[in-house]
């Protein structure tokens, strides 16, 4: 079940202290508001210095009041390392998506630190009704430094090509 135009989007990024969590959600959290949406962001930083958990929760939609998700009520949930899939699985709604770490394989990746980007590109897709893609390329061109910038859209494309495929798995 899709959120309606006028719900609240609720997306929860969750990985280990260098993974990127923190970068994916802030290019989420502005591409849906270049995209005309109210949003609002938090971060749990926790153990993130020495690999722990972090997680980011990016909630948007016509009016938001609070930028934490609630516990079972994210709508999507992007998972950047393997072991943080179980610790957060409890964050998800019912029929809500995991997008994990194993829907691309480093060896697919242009830089595999890229992982971030190529995840954002499947949520991407399916949040195609509500983000335009070029809000999510303007997002990433604002959030990488100009080096960095060609590797993460074409890690961007790459998710956005799986998420073709993932779409039609819902």
């Amino acid at each position: 079940m899709k959120p309606d135009g006028d719900s609240v989007v609720n997306v929860v990024v969750a990985g280990l202290g260098g993974q990127g969590v923190i970068k994916a959600s802030d290019i989420l959290a502005d591409a849906a508001f270049l995209a005309h949406y109210d949003v609002k962001k938090a971060e749990v930083h926790g153990m993130s210095q020495r690999g722990g958990g972090v997680t980011s929760d990016v909630r948007f939609g016509s009016r938001v009041f609070s930028p934490m998700v609630p516990s079972g009520e994210a709508d999507y949930l992007v998972v950047l390392a393997p072991d943080q899939v179980e610790p957060n699985s409890g964050r998800l709604r019912a029929g809500g998506v995991l997008i994990a770490p194993d829907a691309i394989t480093e060896d697919e990746l242009p830089h595999r630190r890229a992982a971030n980007s190529a995840l954002l590109g499947i949520l991407s897709r399916l949040l195609e009704d509500r983000i335009p893609t070029d809000c999510w390329h303007q997002a990433v061109r604002r959030q990488f430094k100009p080096e960095l910038v060609e590797v993460n859209l074409a890690a961007f494309e790459l998710g956005r090509r799986r998420g073709e495929r993932f779409r039609s798995t819902e």
